[in-house]
């Protein structure tokens, strides 16, 4: 069966004393304790020590690399249940480095919890440690968010305080027929302001992001093993045939197939 689920996400954190980071073209410079690096996408780099380090590399448990000296590193990653996740890591720079000194309010507590965990042994403590691995991830979109609130991009919509209320809306009822003059009602703002402020924070048009959205639960809803008519009607589509084609198109997998994967997992 084709993976339905492969999108994801790598990071690293600075736990040590600090590297050289070279990312041709994206970044070239040194990162310090603290310092979280995110990879949306499959990015060429390099790690390199500061200075002149003798022995081999080695790969220790926190337990085992506590008292040495050199640098440490905690690598992860998030791995995202559906296709659709691409369009936000699409959405996303090449590269995130969050300073640790800009961020350590979350960083820091976020920081201690994978530290203490990585120490224990067992089930249990893998589990809490990838809800942390996703609890930074998110802590850093919102960072980048925050923090370039000019750049165009999806997630700037979240943010908006006007344009949220509209889209907390979409999210709320997927399946309404939601036409301009409503949504706009809802942001207060006209028609053509709307429409015009939600293309310029978030690059994409208002109809673009409901179908995105309608898209996205209707995966999850497939996923989880509803009937493909079911679905087409619960995100807005009155003909069963004019949602699967729009669900194949974007993302040339069939409604069928997304619910049939689960059974055959």
């Amino acid at each position: 069966m084709e993976d339905l689920q492969r999108r994801s996400s790598s990071f690293h954190v600075v736990t040590l004393g600090s590297c050289y980071l070279d990312a041709p073209g994206n970044f070239s410079g040194e990162i310090f304790e603290g310092d979280l690096i995110i990879f949306p996408r499959a990015l060429p780099h390099t790690l390199r020590p500061v200075g002149s380090i003798k022995g081999k590399q080695q790969h220790l448990s926190f337990a085992e690399g506590e008292n040495l000296s050199g640098t440490g590193l905690l690598c992860g990653e998030v791995s995202f249940q559906h296709l659709g996740s691409q369009y936000l890591l699409d959405a996303l720079p090449p590269l995130l480095l969050i300073r640790y000194e800009q961020a350590k309010q979350w960083m820091k507590p976020l920081m201690e919890m994978v530290v203490a965990e990585n120490k224990s042994a067992g089930a249990v403590s893998k589990v809490i440690i990838d809800r942390l691995s996703e609890l930074i991830f998110t802590y850093a979109i919102k960072e980048f968010v925050l923090k370039r609130p000019s750049q165009a991009t999806i997630f700037s919509l979240y943010a908006h305080d006007r344009l949220a209320l509209a889209v907390n809306e979409i999210h709320r009822q997927p399946g309404n027929d939601w036409t301009l003059d409503q949504l706009a009602s809802r942001a207060m703002m006209s028609r053509t302001v709307f429409s015009e402020k939600f293309k310029l924070v978030s690059g994409w048009t208002v109809g673009k992001y409901i179908l995105w959205w309608r898209m996205q639960i209707a995966w999850d809803l497939l996923h989880s093993g509803e009937a493909v008519s079911q679905v087409a009607e619960q995100v807005g589509y009155r003909s069963e045939a004019a949602f699967s084609r729009t669900f194949k198109k974007m993302f040339e997998l069939s409604p069928g197939k997304v619910r049939r994967g689960l059974k055959k997992e």
